[in-house]
């Protein structure tokens, strides 16, 4: 397979590819389209400009994403499931493993600490440590 290198037009690539998969979702779609509306060329446009700052360092991006999504209504957990899932799938799709790997690793970041702003704590220990006591907020990390 030919992977594409990183640059300004392989993260557009990704940002388009991922959003006609998110259109053509059943589940995303509705609450995507809730916020950008008609004309999702500037949401596009923005999350170019995110990726890049990202990935290539760009410092095109300024904003406060976590506030942005804390505005949205209807979001599940299962958003961020089929959201990851879909975003993981295309960027596999495009980039070399080590490269996608890393915007997995963001994208993940990113899903775990929306996740936490809309539904509160997570056990965010990874599955090998136990909860101490079994008592939630505990861990022993």
């Amino acid at each position: 397979m030919a992977y594409h290198e990183l640059t300004a037009a392989s993260i557009t690539m990704l940002v388009h590819q991922f959003y006609d998969d998110v259109r053509g979702d059943a589940e995303l779609f509705p609450i995507f389209e809730a916020a950008i509306g008609a004309d999702w060329a500037p949401h596009l446009d923005r999350m170019v400009d995110f990726w890049a700052t990202v990935m290539l360092g760009t410092k095109s991006f300024q904003g406060n994403v976590f506030g942005k999504h804390m505005l949205l209504q209807g979001v599940t957990s299962e958003h961020f499931v089929r959201w990851l899932a879909k975003f993981k799938a295309v960027s596999s799709r495009l980039f070399r493993p080590e490269i996608a790997a890393q915007f997995h690793m963001t994208a993940e970041r990113i899903a775990t600490s929306l996740e936490y702003g809309f539904f509160g704590e997570k056990d965010f220990a990874p599955p090998t440590l136990h909860r101490r006591n079994n008592l939630p907020g505990t861990s022993v990390i």
